[in-house]
């Protein structure tokens, strides 16, 4: 009998997706659990999973369409799937003829039409995207460093398409539309705005000792556990004690109440090439170093990958971003709704500072916290900075808890 392949129940809050690319086609052969199709939410992508092994008889619903929860996608054969993956097609759609140079499978709908609209050699663009694919990001890019020889970048187009490239002479325009995602993170970065009353602290900490911990027993650390110790572990915990010192910083507003949180969900933010997502450490407090570390790990790895589930985004009650990994020396993050706390850390550098009257190079970071002043006195902002610095320059005080 045949399957229909539906899209899945989309997460709460979450009322449609766009369907991003295929991984088979009609008439391809398809096994239990294999992923047959990417739908991206404002949040996360969600795999859709063959229910059974067959042959994909039918495509409902092509790349780029908007779909919901319920929504027909595919139909699906059940049966013994062929031991080879190209199934025989149907009469009715019968293979078409591939050329030796025929890359269309590597491309997603928006980059096939750019590739298509400036006759440009597939084979010749890098994927950087899932298994390969090609994304409309590399087709720009790769019209970008061929310039004038793309061929079709300087024709006209009566139709306005995903992506345009404009070429005025040497004066290049690329104008590509938001992802969900994009959109969202700007949907959200707007209302924290608007809805909080945010301002930013600042002070700095002294690293040598957190330095010399992970120099001393870093490999141990990682020989024992299989994870390397990294500094975020060390600014989950030492965030954590400064937490319990100023329990406003770990608490919310819903409507004139405040909410204080006697758990401990940190995010931590994580940079995708499709945006930032937070997904949440759970009862961070109960978490050693290494399963702290090995958290973030998968976080990232998953995160890559679209793989990130909606329910590990939502629900934390402190964040922590760190712009060090980029570069970055100072700045100032924004809120997450409705947290009233995020800490940024920035890179580590060498500076002159004044030790006991003597000028000593220290390795230095600058931290800084955003609160929703609505709820957080500066005082209380800059304490936790102050009990923050305390902990990290001398560790010792996360055993003790002093």
């Amino acid at each position: 009998m045949t399957i229909e392949v539906k899209v899945p129940q989309l997460p709460e809050s979450v009322t449609d997706a766009t369907l991003v690319g295929w991984h088979k086609r009609s008439g391809d052969a398809v096994r239990r659990d294999e992923n047959l199709v990417d739908l991206e939410t404002d949040k996360v992508v969600l795999e859709v999973p063959a229910p059974s092994d067959g042959v994909l008889t039918a495509i409902k619903v092509e790349d780029g369409a908007t779909v919901t929860s319920g929504q027909v996608l595919a139909l699906l054969e059940p049966g013994e799937a062929p031991a080879e993956s190209a199934a025989p097609r149907p009469a009715a759609e019968p293979p078409r003829a591939a050329s030796p140079g025929d890359q269309s499978d590597r491309l997603g709908p928006a980059a096939r039409r750019l590739v298509e609209e400036h006759d440009l050699d597939a084979s010749a663009i890098a994927g950087t995207g899932r298994e390969g694919r090609v994304t409309k990001g590399d087709v720009l890019s790769y019209i970008k460093s061929a310039g004038a020889d793309t061929g079709g970048a300087e024709e006209s187009h009566s139709a306005p398409a995903p992506a345009q490239v404009f070429d005025a002479g040497a004066r290049v325009e690329q104008r590509v539309p938001m992802t969900r995602l994009r959109a969202r993170i700007a949907e959200r970065l707007v209302e924290a705005q608007q809805t909080a009353a945010m301002l930013t602290t600042f002070n700095e900490i002294d690293m040598s000792a957190v330095v010399e911990l992970r120099h001393r027993y870093g490999e141990d650390f990682q020989a024992r556990h299989g994870i390397k110790l990294g500094f975020m572990s060390f600014f989950v915990k030492a965030s954590i004690e400064a937490l319990r010192q100023h329990p406003v910083l770990n608490a919310s507003l819903d409507g004139d109440d405040i909410v204080y949180h006697e758990f401990f969900d940190i995010g931590v933010a994580v940079s995708t090439d499709r945006g930032l997502i937070v997904p949440i450490i759970r009862d961070a407090e109960a978490k050693s170093p290494a399963e702290i570390e090995r958290a973030i790990a998968d976080f990232g790895e998953r995160a890559r990958k679209g793989a990130i589930n909606m329910d590990e985004l939502t629900g934390g009650t402190f964040t922590i971003t760190n712009g060090g990994i980029f570069g970055s020396l100072m700045s100032t993050p924004i809120l997450n709704p409705p947290q009233s706390g995020i800490l940024g850390m920035h890179k580590i550098q060498e500076r002159p500072v004044a030790i006991e009257g003597q000028v000593e190079v220290r390795p230095m970071m600058y931290v800084a916290l955003t609160y929703d002043h609505r709820l957080v006195d500066g005082r209380d902002a800059v304490r936790f900075l102050v009990a923050l610095k305390e902990v990290l320059e001398d560790p010792a005080r996360l055993v003790l808890q002093v």
